[in-house]
């Protein structure tokens, strides 16, 4: 039987959309089958493009299915024409088609405004008319707790009083956010809050007054300024800027603005990451000083010149270096003080193309949703559940939190590296070990905003070096390794971080974000040395496609495997998917399917099938199969119509490099989707390798791989 939950907020500025998509998010991590519907789009702020932001960030980011909702310019004529029963039936006949075959519908409600004064009205109608359990969404604003409750009590009465049984609970957003004196979100300057002595209260002191009243609290959201933290591209638009150096303008996020109007010795303390600074354009010693900071690694949200002057050559030219670095530059005509009163009406709303921003949003809602209420909306179900990109990331968080494990990172000045490790300190996903230069890594650390707390050890390359010379000579003396050849091969960073995986002091390896493939995996290679039973290391890449996530092997390590060699790629990567939650159905690739090709290439992948068939009869393994026989069903059906596997293959090994790079690289840039890996597998101990051109979200996830695969490996 499926379920239907209408979030409703108690007034406007609750971040109503950011709760709807994290709650949403939440859903998903458990694979519970939702869709949405905003039975009436409200437009906020004028953006005709976006008549219903939430459910344009839903289509840009995901793959659940939305209803069409009825332009508030039709509901309020239905409403003013005395016809709400009319706008209730087409509201009950878009619902169905989109709740048809969903676990849960999610239903947001529309925000009580000056504008639209009969919403609570007719919110209420609609939870009545669709049987939907309503959730309130309330911020605290000014009040403190008590406060709080008493408001959330009163809003009650508006949806038959707090006895109503279909009144499930309330989430609390924004808890904690600075606010002005009507209780409204004021961030944006957040200078002006540095000496607030607004009381901080705790989630545990919210639910604890709670417990007197009848509405649970299903989730209580703190506010922290990186939800806020725009793209300084959104900023130079919203003030109609000059761009006068784009750099990093559209990937740099503005977390803290700086009005630029003292003497140099007063401002540095604000020349820091994420920061806006803005001068008059006649300030040349602010614009050197700032360039000076970017130059030294210090990552300045932007420079926003004011008063329409002209950023002389002479200083342009002397500021080239650190315009090299990504520092965006943009220029506006008014004056400072016209500067400051427009960015006080910017706003601090998602825009739906901003995937990074959303994505943290989802996912800091969503880990402060009370889980066993997001359990229980499935409870009874007869769908099965979906196995979701967010459901398996969500996976892969919990499974290495719960390994415990020490993961070494050699590229320990690396700021991508550094970051990566401090959101996994975090998160509590592992304990990263960083190799390197202590102070160097500090600083990296401290020019990237980032805080290295008890989760990160650094340890000192220097002091530590000699300590694993006789045990390399010892491993690879057959080699013809000497004490002078142990002690160049461990200034090499990997190779040291490998003999500490070797000396189990640590559990895993990452590295790749500067060296290459092979830099990375020869030194494990020569030393840990590959898992018993086991005679080929390969790989695989995780690829999270919308509604689903596929396996794919090996496409970073085998040039040209042979039969035997792919059999075993086969069996580990079926291994592989099945320890991390997927149902492996290995699809063995080809350009032919079945019987009905020849050649070398394709008589080795039929060989490959049988051996792996053999090896392991009880997993599912089919081919030779092409690509789109084996994931599309329409093709299957006519290609090979008997087959396991083709049309619903959730792994998928490719006969050469070549085919498997190719087709993961065109799969991951032609559908905009995120791939995880390369992982390798088939080594005694997890080593993995990243792309040069890893994210830092990349790094997190490959660390969390390996943390479970070491937890893998000892049971």
């Amino acid at each position: 039987m499926s379920r239907t939950i209408m979030l409703i907020p108690t007034s406007t500025s609750v971040g109503l959309t950011s709760v709807c998509t994290g709650v949403l998010r939440a859903m998903e991590r458990k694979g519970v089958d939702v869709a949405f519907y905003k039975p009436i789009a409200q437009p906020r702020l004028d953006n005709s493009n976006h008549p219903d932001l939430t459910s344009a960030i839903i289509q840009a980011t995901s793959d659940i299915k939305i209803g069409e909702p009825t332009s508030i310019a039709e509901a309020e004529h239905l409403i003013g024409a005395d016809k709400t029963d009319v706008l209730l039936e087409t509201i009950v006949e878009r619902y169905n088609a989109v709740n048809k075959n969903s676990a849960v519908t999610l239903i947001e409600g529309i925000v009580p405004t000056r504008k639209h004064p009969f919403a609570n009205q007719i919110n209420a109608e609609i939870a009545a008319t669709l049987g939907a359990e309503i959730v309130l969404v309330a911020t605290p604003g000014t009040d403190n707790p008590m406060q709080l409750k008493e408001r959330i009590e009163v809003a009650c009465s508006h949806f038959g009083g707090i006895k109503n049984k279909n009144i499930s609970g309330v989430i609390i957003n924004k808890l904690n956010a600075p606010v002005d004196s009507s209780g409204r979100t004021r961030p944006d300057l957040s200078e002006i809050f540095d000496d607030s002595t607004a009381a901080i209260h705790t989630n545990l002191e919210v639910m604890q007054i709670f417990n007197s009243s009848p509405i649970k609290v299903l989730g209580c959201v703190p506010w922290t300024l990186d939800l806020i933290a725009t793209r300084a591209i959104d900023i130079a638009n919203h003030l109609k800027a000059e761009i006068i150096n784009e750099g990093d303008i559209n990937s740099r996020r503005i977390r803290s603005i700086t009005f630029c109007a003292r003497s140099l010795p007063h401002m540095l303390q604000h020349f820091k990451p994420g920061s806006l600074l803005v001068t008059s354009g006649d300030r040349p010693d602010v614009i050197v000083a700032a360039s000076l900071a970017a130059m030294n690694g210090v990552e300045i949200g932007a420079i926003l010149l004011t008063g329409g002057y002209e950023l002389p050559a002479e200083i342009q030219h002397l500021c080239q270096p650190a315009i090299d670095t990504g520092l965006p530059i943009i220029r506006v005509e008014g004056n400072t003080w016209q500067t400051s009163l427009n960015l006080q009406s910017f706003s601090l709303e998602v825009p739906p193309d901003d995937k990074e921003r959303i994505e943290l949003i989802n996912e800091h809602v969503a880990s402060h949703i009370d889980v066993p209420w997001i359990d229980s909306l499935s409870e009874g179900s007869q769908g099965t559940k979906r196995f979701s990109p967010p459901a398996f990331r969500y996976q892969l968080t919990e499974l290495a939190r719960q390994a415990r494990k020490r993961v070494v990172l050699p590229e320990g000045d690396e700021p991508r590296t550094v970051k990566a490790a401090a959101i996994c300190a975090e998160r509590g996903i592992a304990q990263c070990v960083l190799l390197g230069n202590p102070e160097e890594i500090r600083r990296v650390a401290a020019q990237q905003g980032v805080e290295l707390g008890a989760g990160v050890e650094i340890i000192d390359s220097e002091k530590v070096r000699n300590n694993y010379v006789s045990r390399l000579v010892e491993l690879r003396e057959k080699k013809g390794m000497t004490e002078v050849v142990a002690r160049e091969k461990l200034e090499d960073s990997v190779f040291l971080g490998t003999m500490m995986l070797e000396n189990d002091e640590v559990d895993g390896l990452v590295s790749g974000a500067v060296h290459t493939t092979a830099n990375t995996i020869v030194p494990p290679f020569q030393i840990i040395k590959t898992a018993p039973g086991t005679s080929v290391v390969s790989s695989v890449f995780f690829m999270l496609l919308p509604d689903q996530v596929l396996v794919y092997g090996d496409c970073a390590v085998n040039p040209d495997p042979n039969a035997e060699q792919l059999a075993e790629i086969a069996i580990s990567s079926a291994e592989s998917a099945a320890a991390f939650g997927i149902e492996p159905r290995v699809a063995m690739i080809s350009y032919s399917t079945g019987e009905s090709g020849s050649g070398a290439d394709v008589d080795k992948v039929r060989e490959a099938t049988r051996i792996a068939k053999e090896k392991r009869p009880d997993l599912i393994i089919d081919g030779p199969l092409q690509y789109d026989a084996a994931i599309m069903e329409s093709v299957a059906a006519s290609k090979a119509p008997n087959s396991p596997v083709a049309g619903k293959a959730t792994v998928f090994v490719f006969p050469d490099l070549n085919t498997g790079n190719t087709t993961y690289k065109a799969v991951q840039r032609s559908a905009d989707l995120v791939s995880i890996g390369p992982m390798l597998q088939g080594m005694r101990k997890p080593v993995n390798d990243l792309s040069r051109g890893a994210l830092v979200d990349d790094i997190v996830y490959t660390i969390a791989l390996t943390a479970i695969q070491a937890s893998q490996a000892e049971a």
